[in-house]
């Protein structure tokens, strides 16, 4: 929101990240700039979003290393994030004092796409824990899209749309089941499990590791691995070398000539953190409460405030166009009798007592329209501007019939929302980088020993 109150939009340049944290921590939350960073930094990380609201120069950082200092790095806004924040100059969502009354604050954002499903959520406040994880934009559009056209949806026909979570590193998800209970329960435990294939090198082996589960570190698994083998605890791995780089990951593991790959990399998915699960908990405030959603109703809260937004966004749309109808019918009213108004206003002493004259008989203006026409320079009496005036009257009745209809009617209504949802679909949607793969239960004792003769 305070970004785009200073209008670093995506058509604008960058600007410094100390300007808009500065600016934030003044205006609207009057706290450490520390955590104010650190929030429109994850913003902008593709590992830890899987769609960045904020578009970034500079370094913001890794899974391993933190972030350049604020006065390094630049920022403004993604052009995703617009869809956050669109329409919210058409009193589409209340506004609410900041914290010393100077300004306001948007109490919600119009939000037109599901951001919290989208892109997860971690802690709301004091004591109330969430761990809702990202997902995928086109999936959830999918969702919304039949829960618009189908209220009485059951969790299982949307789960059709949803495939699961959609975690912007990639790797993979180990079975359903943990999702089916999420879905339906709100709370559930995801598997998941790096990419890793096993090399033929050099007449050895290596196991080279090219996705990491979600929230994981690069360099953290590396050193686990290393302190594993030096205390015994893991056998047949000759070295181990972290060679990423350029937000691609690279973790080659070599091995020994008489080691077992296959019991080798079980190992590793057992003792470090290549497999690792992701506690599902879905807790939003739903009007100011804190509930435990699961994936239908997370939807419908979210239905519920796009049709909300609309409503109220076609309201003031037309409460406009029939503003500007009243003004178009006066000027074409003065255009017909304009001889008269014009005597009228020469003959008048100053422009209250101007107002007052078009105000009473036998112009009968209202007095908006009589300001409007004491205003009205004069290239406005030509043929050619009464051709426009007479073509926006037409166009402003078609505008409002068309407003009209909307309020009037709830199916009109869902249409526009599921019209507007797949449009943002259709620009921002991107295939899934986290693949769903069968879960071949838990190990055994035998998937982690060599087998040879005794």
């Amino acid at each position: 929101w305070d970004m785009e109150t200073q209008g670093f939009r995506p058509d604008r340049p960058f600007v410094k990240c100390a300007r808009v944290t500065g600016d934030t921590m003044a205006r609207f939350h009057p706290h450490g700039d520390g955590a104010i960073y650190d929030a429109l930094v994850r913003m902008a990380q593709p590992f830890s979003l899987r769609h960045p609201l904020i578009s970034f120069h500079g370094n913001y950082g890794s899974p391993d290393f933190g972030p350049a200092a604020s006065r390094y790095t630049e920022c403004r806004l993604h052009p995703l994030a617009m869809q956050l924040l669109a329409d919210i100059d058409e009193d589409t969502v209340d506004m609410i004092p900041n914290y010393d009354g100077s300004t306001e604050q948007p109490e919600v954002l119009p939000a037109r796409f599901p951001n919290l499903l989208v892109n997860g959520s971690q802690g709301i406040a004091v004591g109330m824990a969430t761990n809702i994880p990202p997902h995928n934009l086109g999936e959830v559009i999918d969702a919304t899209v039949h829960l618009l056209e189908h209220p009485d949806a059951d969790v299982d026909a949307l789960m059709e749309h949803v495939k699961g979570p959609d975690f912007p590193t990639g790797a993979q998800i180990r079975g359903r089941a943990g999702i089916i209970d999420a879905y339906r329960t709100g709370r559930g435990s995801v598997k998941m499990r790096a990419k890793a294939s096993i090399e033929e090198k050099g007449g050895g082996y290596e196991i080279v590791v090219t996705e990491l589960p979600y929230q994981t570190s690069c360099s953290s698994i590396a050193g686990r691995i290393q302190e594993l083998v030096d205390n015994g605890d893991l056998e047949g791995i000759r070295d181990v070398n972290d060679g990423s780089a350029g937000g691609k990951t690279s973790l080659v593991i070599s091995l020994k000539r008489d080691a077992n790959a296959n019991v080798v990399l079980n190992n590793l998915f057992k003792m470090t953190q290549l497999q690792t699960s992701f506690s599902i908990n879905m807790v939003a405030l739903v009007k100011g409460v804190p509930r435990t959603l699961n994936l239908k109703t997370a939807l419908e809260g979210y239905v519920d405030h796009q049709i909300e937004v609309l409503t109220r966004r076609t309201k003031f749309r037309l409460q406009k166009a029939r503003e500007r109808e009243h003004i178009v019918e006066g000027l074409i009213k003065a255009l017909n009798m304009i001889d008269e108004i014009i005597a009228t206003i020469r003959a008048s002493d100053d422009r209250p007592d101007a107002r007052t004259r078009l105000m009473a008989e036998p112009f009968e203006f209202s007095q908006v329209q009589a300001e409007y026409i004491l205003d009205m320079p004069l290239g406005r009496l030509t043929r050619l501007a009464r051709i426009e005036l007479d073509q926006e009257l037409e166009d402003l009745h078609n505008r409002i019939t068309e407003l009209e209809s909307i309020l009037a009617d709830d199916a009109l209504l869902r249409g526009v929302i599921r019209d507007e949802m797949l449009a943002i679909k259709e620009e921002f949607a991107t295939p899934r980088v986290c693949e769903i793969t069968f879960d071949d239960g838990e190990m055994s004792i035998e998937d982690l020993v060599d087998d040879k003769e005794l």
